[in-house]
């Protein structure tokens, strides 16, 4: 699978641009604050429907204008795939694959699998649990369109909990039977979404400490842990033991919504003693075996937008990481950096492969270098 063009209007800093792409190597030059990964957001946005880092559409208008869009052209199974999105101030954004609008964005998710890596990753670390979960429930949505209809449906049903237990507030006694529906729809969603959960992690864990140990030479012990309320409890049991305590903070103190994914370095929390080698390097381990997972659910390569990941990275690591990318064994790569020395270190690695490097200067692509052996 590979995104063959690319065309942007009104998108944050670039006014209109169409780009035509290789299928393996896509380089992004220029000096920071010129719009380089705003380009890499764009090919995200076409495959989630919003922007990587959760902006509201109105803010991923470009300054004066009041609407965007943003066209894809892939070949997905040797097909042919067009995919728009569109926004307009006080409208509904809108989402058509070949012409035709989506009812549901849910039901594009998964469609064009893609895996980016930014520095704004570090807050996985740096964030709270709700980033953590984010970072596990986008993963497996992308595969299991049921696992995002559970999510959906859970959110739904803790809403209404919270709000009845708002409305109970002050009442010096509640019927509980009036939670009964929505305790059973918690109930049976959030156990089928913890052991989705589980059953995900087990299988990333190995993956996410191989490429670890490639990348920084097998001299750190790195691992990932599922936390969950449910992990040593029945769910049942735990809504009914916090029910009075739900009652007094006026919101659903246990669930699937209180997990966390515990990042570990040498068996202690890497939020407290990783260095910012060491952090970049968990993260990039992390996409990577992201990228794995999905690749062998499918049968399909993900897209890889790789954003200033070098920044930070001692040389030795730099040399593992050019080399991994380098491989056949990721598809069609989008990457952005300030050196030209990084890039170039891919391209010879790549062995002659094609790639297109552009040149971004302040919302403009003023300069496009090719070279496309296979043209």
């Amino acid at each position: 699978m590979h995104i063959r063009e690319l065309s942007v209007l009104n998108y944050k800093n670039f006014g209109e641009a169409t780009l035509t792409f290789s299928r393996k190597v896509n380089c992004f030059i220029g000096n920071n604050g010129v719009g380089k990964t705003n380009l890499l957001d764009a090919i995200y946005y076409l495959s989630f429907c919003k922007s990587y880092f959760n902006n509201p559409d109105a803010q991923n208008v470009r300054h004066s204008e009041d609407f965007f869009a943003l066209q894809g052209k892939y070949e997905l199974n040797n097909i042919n795939e067009e995919i728009h999105c569109g926004f307009k101030a006080g409208q509904k954004k809108k989402i058509r694959r070949n012409k035709k609008e989506y009812e549901r964005f849910s039901e594009h998710i998964g469609l064009l699998p893609l895996v980016m890596i930014s520095p704004a990753d570090a807050v996985l670390i740096q964030g709270g649990s709700e980033e953590r979960r984010r970072f596990m429930d986008s993963v497996i949505s992308q595969y299991d369109r049921t696992y995002l209809d559970w999510l959906v449906k859970y959110n739904r049903a803790l809403q209404q909990r919270n709000i009845l237990l708002k409305n109970c507030a002050g009442q010096s006694s509640v019927d509980p039977d009036l939670f009964a529906i929505w305790d059973e729809q918690l109930l049976l969603l959030g156990q089928k979404i913890h052991l989705k959960r589980g059953q995900f992690l087990e299988e990333l864990l190995p993956v996410f400490q191989n490429y670890y140990n490639l990348i920084a030479g097998g001299n750190e012990v790195v691992s990932l842990e599922y936390g969950s309320q449910l992990n040593d409890r029945e769910f049942a049991d735990l809504l009914q033991e916090s029910f009075a305590r739900d009652r007094m903070m006026q919101y659903t103190t246990t669930g699937i919504h209180k997990d966390d994914l515990e990042l570990k370095l040498g068996g202690y929390p890497i939020k407290r003693l990783g260095s910012q080698g060491q952090n970049k390097t968990y993260l990039i381990a992390l996409k990577f075996a992201q990228f794995d997972f999905i690749r062998s659910l499918n049968n399909i390569k993900p897209i890889l937008l790789l954003d200033d990941i070098f920044d930070k990275l001692d040389s030795g690591r730099v040399e593992e990481i050019v080399k991994l990318v380098a491989d056949d064994h990721f598809g069609q790569i989008f990457i952005t950096d300030t050196n030209r020395e990084h890039l170039d270190g891919i391209l010879r690695e790549a062995g002659g492969e094609d790639f297109r490097i552009f040149v971004v200067d302040n919302g403009k692509i003023n300069d496009i270098i090719v070279k496309n052996e296979k043209e």
